[in-house]
């Protein structure tokens, strides 16, 4: 099927249909005394070799000896080709002659699916194309890492739990923070009691940039296969800030277009809310109340995602939830005490004593040390392992990832929950376990389908 006669209505009908049943036979072609037999080795491709995926994704993977990348696929010809070389040459290393070719090439996504040689994929497109995706891959027998956020609406989360559950698939969400010891550290104080009973929490977020101005139509680069890079977004004419900066792995412009992603209000949730929702225990279930304000580009903007917003929510158990535009961290208060998280510090006030548990400056000295609380038999612990790890890991064992669909689902939520009272204004009451707006018929609309553009007071 050629770029030129691709049928959108066509292609997108047959994306989400099964492609091959589960045939997982993980096959090596690397050499080294270090390699693990052929049988220990899972077998990968990668879909969407951006930037993303050229700074960690593939590097990541290439540097695990029971995995191997079995091919690369991406719509862009200059990515492809450099995600090939990089591949390919980091391989060629690991064997005496110095060379190798093993890695297949493919534009259509649907051909890495159809595959019998591969057992996972890791799944690193622009967020538009994440669900469907994910959906097709796991229909096809094959176990997914998708790179977050998973999801551009409440509804695709729903069908994403329901697929994985139904098909039995292994599914992680790309998403680093429960990989970091002091996140790690965080979780383990506060949910073996360390602070009492949890009351509030805080977390922070970056805001986005500005708008920018009216962009004209531009010609298509010849390495881009526009039209299966739209895919099951509306229609639009080319430019350059609604993808990316060709031959170039610059910050794209999709990140700041509602027709493609939401911006940072889920982009970051699923950093240091899901951070928070793990150290809590909150991570499966969501808010009774929720309210919120942001603030949109101006109308005339060409990018349209929130600047700026600030969540309010309440959970069940009487939790007060914020989650705001400020600096990235989180902060999780209890009747006996709390802790802090940002980048590089975890901070806590336990048994009446406040200091630094974890403080990553090689500049300074910890300004006020406090030793990690000691732990009892029973006690909750959790790995410190790498999403990659986490992903292969559970590849191999068939058990439950850090992070599977259902906790990627639900964090994720807590961004589309608080753009959606962005959109309407007020406060709404949520049923978490239904998973719909107590009567609000206009919010619940907007449960189905991702929001395309800002509705703006009249």
């Amino acid at each position: 099927m050629s770029s030129s006669s691709v049928s959108r209505r066509r292609f997108l009908r047959a994306a989400g249909a099964a492609c091959a049943a589960p045939f997982v036979v993980p096959v090596s072609v690397l050499g080294g005394e270090a390699a693990p037999a052929p049988s220990q080795r899972i077998t990968v491709g990668m879909i969407g070799v951006g930037r993303q995926s050229r700074i960690f994704n593939v590097k990541q993977f290439l540097e695990m000896p029971d995995v191997q990348i079995v091919a690369v696929c991406e719509v862009d010809s200059w990515r492809l080709a450099n995600a090939k070389q990089q591949v390919e040459t980091a391989y060629a290393k690991n064997r005496p002659s110095g060379t190798y070719t093993g890695c297949a090439t493919h534009v259509d996504f649907r051909d890495v699916l159809g595959r019998k040689d591969i057992d996972a994929v890791m799944i690193g497109t622009p967020d538009h194309w994440h669900v469907p995706m994910a959906l097709a891959a796991m229909r096809a027998g094959k176990d997914v890492s998708l790179e977050k956020p998973i999801t551009r609406s409440i509804a695709e989360g729903q069908e994403l739990v329901a697929v994985a559950k139904k098909t039995g698939r292994v599914f992680r969400v790309d998403s680093e923070l429960r990989s970091y010891p002091h996140i790690v550290q965080a979780a383990e104080i506060v949910r073996n009691g360390r602070i009492g009973k949890v009351q509030k929490v805080t977390v922070g977020v970056p805001g986005t940039d500005v708008g920018c101005p009216a962009q004209p139509d531009m010609p298509i680069p010849p390495e881009l296969d526009y039209e299966r890079w739209q895919g099951p977004a509306p229609h639009a004419a080319y430019t350059e800030f609604r993808v990316t900066k060709p031959r170039a792995y610059e910050r794209p412009g999709w990140m700041r277009h509602l027709y493609y992603c939401d911006g940072m209000i889920t982009n970051w949730t699923t950093h240091w809310n899901d951070g928070a929702a793990f150290a809590t225990g909150l991570e499966r279930t969501g808010p009774q109340e929720i309210e919120a304000t942001g603030e949109y580009p101006p109308q005339e903007s060409f990018w349209n995602v929130l600047l700026k917003f600030d969540v309010k929510m309440r959970f069940a158990d009487g939790v007060e939830w914020t989650y705001r535009t400020e600096k990235p961290f989180f902060r999780i208060e209890g009747t006996d005490g709390w802790v802090y998280a940002e980048y590089g510090q975890l901070r806590a006030r336990i048994d009446g004593r406040e200091g630094y548990i974890f403080f990553d400056d090689k500049k300074k000295p910890n300004p006020q040390p406090l030793p990690m609380p000691e732990f009892k038999p029973d006690d909750i612990r959790f790995a410190v392992k790498s999403d990659k790890r986490d992903f292969i890991d559970c590849v191999k064992s068939r058990g439950e990832t850090l992070e599977p669909a259902e906790v990627g689902h639900r964090v994720t939520s807590l961004g589309h929950l608080g753009q959606i009272v962005i959109q309407l204004g007020g406060k709404l009451k949520w049923d978490p376990a239904k998973e719909r707006f107590l009567d609000n018929a206009a919010a619940n609309a907007m449960i189905a389908e991702p929001i395309r553009a800002p509705r703006r007071p009249a």
